[in-house]
């Protein structure tokens, strides 16, 4: 999933909230993350909280961690220090195969200081989730599943533009080679009209199109098969094209409510409209091309960014051009309750930075990474909540802040 682009449904929900302004609007400053250093007694319910996952899912992370050289700086700001800083907390780790309760939430306290995360003053930001969804699917094509899932093409080019300019670090671009000359690849219309025989071939073929399309968003999900097998079907790549929120473009379009808008209110649409919705989903021009992978785990979700399996509700995107991945992280915001009618809980949970996402952009904003099953869809499709967020940096290196 989202090795790459942890899209959440929340790109479908909250990436939708807005409609445009007229008129002359002051200029936004740039986001800037500033750390201020704070203390577990500051956390609301730290003590009381069993951050078990996060430590398994920090056990994972420092494989990654510890393959880098000393030097490198750890990513994101250079608030996060160097990796050299963030070993000897990923050697203790190795230590502690099996922690208790107590134990996991003392590692963190031994190794970690706390430091809240702001937008420049702004203490509070966006909490999203997402989710792997589950299809059945065929190897073939028949009547009932006709809707492929691609593998890359070969003639597909992703560029980091971060390796030609540093201002454009985070940025990237897709798109083919024609005469010399790096060109926009096929749009999702496109591509669902002609295919890309020659280019592609289909993994599997699913029998629904809107959970095809949700697929897409999500990143990477399983497919179910008729003989009870499982696959993955993990994010290996995008076609260049800008994601368009089709939620944003039923609410301009008065077809749903700005107050009922959810990844459900989205999908039950599309069942309800099915010649208007196949039109709908081709007015977003993105299109994700995935690669097959083996369930070794099937509590854990696919690969990250940081190329970890994620952890539910311990794993969390963000903003790379930020943050730093591996760094375990204090989410204290809500979050929907199970039954769609309910209020919302409180979320107060220590995860880890292991993704990225197309939509997650800026220092005060995180996706979180909800596992695979019906009440993660149903969560992910409709979390959009303020909350603030903690960084635990490795003692040395919250020394250095102000």
């Amino acid at each position: 999933m989202r090795a790459p682009t942890a899209l959440g449904a929340a790109i479908l929900i909250l990436a939708t909230a807005c409609k445009p302004l007229t008129g002359v609007l002051p200029v936004k400053p740039a986001d800037e993350l500033v750390l201020k250093r704070t203390s577990y007694e500051a956390l609301e319910d730290w003590a009381a909280t069993d951050t078990r996952a996060a430590f398994g899912a920090f056990a994972a992370s420092c494989k990654k961690i510890t393959a880098r050289k000393d030097g490198d700086g750890f990513g994101g700001s250079p608030l996060y220090g160097r990796v050299a800083a963030w070993r000897g907390a990923c050697d203790a780790a190795r230590q502690i195969p099996s922690p208790s309760a107590e134990s996991a939430r003392r590692f963190f306290e031994t190794w970690f200081v706390p430091a809240q995360a702001m937008n420049r003053r702004e203490p509070v930001g966006l909490f999203t989730g997402y989710y792997e969804p589950e299809l059945t699917g065929s190897r073939t094509r028949t009547k009932r599943f006709n809707v492929p899932l691609h593998k890359r093409p070969s003639d597909l080019v992703s560029v980091d533009l971060g390796a030609f300019r540093p201002e454009l670090k985070g940025e990237r671009i897709a798109g083919r080679v024609d005469g010399g000359r790096l060109v926009p690849y096929a749009t999702r219309a496109e591509i669902v009209a002609t295919g890309l025989a020659g280019r592609s071939s289909p993994i599997v073929y699913v029998d629904d199109a809107a959970a095809a399309f949700f697929l897409h968003v999500q990143g990477s999900g399983r497919v179910r098969f008729a003989d009870g097998q499982v696959i993955r079907v993990a994010y290996d790549g995008q076609n260049g094209h800008v994601y368009t929120a089709i939620g944003r473009m039923l609410v301009d379009r008065g077809e749903i409510l700005r107050e009922q808008l959810s990844m459900q209110s989205i999908r039950a649409w599309l069942e309800a409209h099915p010649a208007e919705g196949h039109a709908l989903m081709n007015e977003n021009a993105s299109y994700v091309f995935f690669k097959e992978q083996a369930i070794a785990d099937p509590a854990l979700g696919a690969e990250g960014a940081q190329g970890v399996p994620l952890t539910p509700e311990a794993s969390l995107a963000v903003d790379r051009r930020f943050h730093g991945l591996g760094a375990p992280m204090w989410v204290d915001a809500k979050a929907p309750a199970d039954g769609a009618n309910d209020d919302d809980v409180v979320f107060r949970r220590l995860v880890v930075a292991q993704d990225t996402g197309g939509a997650i952009r800026g220092p005060v904003r995180g996706d979180v990474y909800w596992g695979s099953s019906a009440r993660a869809e149903s969560i992910a499709g409709r979390m959009a909540h303020k909350g603030q967020l903690y960084v635990l940096l490795p003692k040395a290196v919250a020394a250095q802040l102000n």
